[in-house]
């Protein structure tokens, strides 16, 4: 065997050639499966996108970094959905752009971290993990609880968004950043519009605990606890495999 690589390298086109044999293969198996990809992902009919506000929570979650210690994809393994919950599905991921499934654990799985724990156990963990986790590894992040969240420019992250297939309404483009305040402050008279335009199962409150501000912290807990809601896809084919005896 090594033999026949040796004798290879040293032939330059054969060896070329070769390696473009070796690539097509393996670009044939990763390109393959996209053209049934309409068959192989889940329907949701249900389905939802982000609101400003969580879309604003998921943005400040990658740029801490939070994706290198916690996954947001449940495989099929018996224990990981006994822990977790129903296993992921690819639908879930549908509007997120990019993917943060991962594949470190450093932290637990939070692809079904949404209303698991309340915003008060949320805040209390961000700004001091062991208060809460007496053995977590995690930094805390007070800078959150008295930054406050930039909202002026929702409406061209929401563009971005719709340009790579979110199906965002213009508007929802137009009043983004009313959206994201609103949401916040359940008493203002901005978040009825946020109902109208996302949904009635819309979380409306505020987040950090105090409803005079709008914080990164009130972002980052609404999309936290929006994970794993967007559907119930899950849920439902869970129950049907529960049902079939499976």
């Amino acid at each position: 065997m090594f033999g026949f690589h040796y004798r290879l390298e040293r032939r330059t086109i054969g060896f070329v050639l070769a390696v473009m044999v070796v690539s097509s293969i393996g670009g044939f198996v990763e390109i393959a499966p996209l053209f049934t990809i309409d068959e192989t992902v889940e329907d949701a009919p249900d389905m939802r996108m982000y609101t400003p506000l969580e879309l604003a929570g998921r943005n400040i979650y990658i740029r801490e970094g939070c994706y290198a210690c916690h996954s947001q994809m449940i495989r099929t393994l018996r224990d990981e959905v006994e822990r977790y919950g129903p296993y992921s599905l690819a639908v879930e991921s549908k509007y997120d752009h990019p993917m943060l499934w991962g594949s470190k654990r450093t932290g637990p799985d939070l692809a079904r971290i949404g209303g698991k724990y309340s915003d008060a156990w949320q805040v209390a963990h961000l700004m001091d993990p062991r208060a809460v986790v007496p053995v977590s590894v995690m930094p805390a992040y007070t800078w959150l609880g008295r930054t406050a969240l930039r909202i002026d420019d929702l409406g061209l992250h929401l563009t971005a968004m719709r340009r790579v297939g979110v199906p965002y309404s213009d508007d929802m483009i137009a009043n983004a950043s009313a959206d994201a305040y609103g949401q916040a402050t359940p008493d203002g008279d901005r978040a009825a519009g946020v109902v109208e335009r996302y949904g009635d199962a819309t979380h409306v409150r505020s987040f950090d605990g105090d409803p005079s501000r709008v914080t990164e912290m009130d972002a980052i807990v609404a999309y936290l606890q929006i994970l794993g809601q967007l559907t119930d896809a899950a849920g439902k084919q869970e129950a049907v495999t529960t049902g079939n005896g499976q």
